[in-house]
């Protein structure tokens, strides 16, 4: 009877251990955060219970682990592990509204009539020039109406006035965009927007424009991205928030 009760006992302190999770660190803005949190839980429910540490809404977290994290996941499953550096970007709803706040340039109803009605990109001279080069040899097979994570990999095969390749650097919030002469480190939190369009006649692939600066002079475009990777792309960079 005695040993069931401590068989019982160690049962009872084993899963007291497991509730009480893993002990990690959260970086947020050069701020460091101890966090004790379930190893079972998904993401999802630590950026709940991020948003009561560092006031930012779950849509506006990204949250990275060698890599974003996915929502669906365990922490478990995602790699933290006891001492884990876990690194959350995002805005609070204050930063946004600020940003919407601020003065613009007032543009006459009749302008804001004509830049509605802007041809589709892949008829406007600057990108048809580029596409009428046709598909790239060594371009990553595009599949139309689908959708998926990035790939472990770069993203290679792609062009602007040559050959393109992304690399997502997750650690440090960077996106890297190599050509054959250099490769320009670029902060994701640093861009202020990204608009796709898919290519007439090759709608598995489309061109997207990465805005570096406040206007669309500043956007930097690539063509035939494959059709499948462009909502992660879009949500790698701007986070979950960019479609509200």
């Amino acid at each position: 009877m005695e040993e069931e009760q401590d068989v019982l006992e160690d049962s009872t302190l084993s899963n007291n251990l497991n509730v009480a999770g893993v002990e990690f660190k959260v970086v947020f803005n050069k701020r460091k955060f101890d966090v004790n949190f379930n190893l079972d839980s998904t993401i999802a429910e630590l950026k709940e219970h991020l948003h009561t540490i560092i006031g930012v809404p779950k849509e506006m977290q990204k949250v990275m682990v060698k890599g974003l994290a996915h929502d669906d996941k365990s922490l478990r499953d995602s790699g933290i592990i006891s001492g884990s550096k876990v690194m959350v970007i995002g805005s609070t709803f204050d930063d946004v509204l600020a940003l919407s706040h601020q003065p613009g340039t007032w543009i006459p109803e009749d302008k804001l009539k004509s830049s509605a009605i802007k041809e589709p990109l892949c008829q406007q001279k600057i990108h048809k020039k580029i596409l009428d080069k046709g598909l790239p040899e060594d371009v990553m097979p595009g599949v139309k109406n689908a959708k998926e994570g990035l790939p472990p990999h770069p993203l290679n095969g792609m062009c602007n006035r040559g050959k393109v390749r992304l690399t997502f650097k997750m650690e440090s919030d960077q996106i890297w965009i190599g050509t054959k002469e250099r490769t320009e480190k670029i902060s994701m939190s640093s861009i202020k927007t990204v608009v796709n369009e898919p290519i007439e006649g090759h709608e598995e692939y489309h061109i997207i424009g990465i805005q570096l600066g406040p206007t669309e002079a500043s956007r930097y475009w690539i063509y035939w991205i494959p059709c499948q990777y462009v909502d992660a792309i879009k949500e790698t960079i701007l986070g979950k928030w960019h479609y509200f």
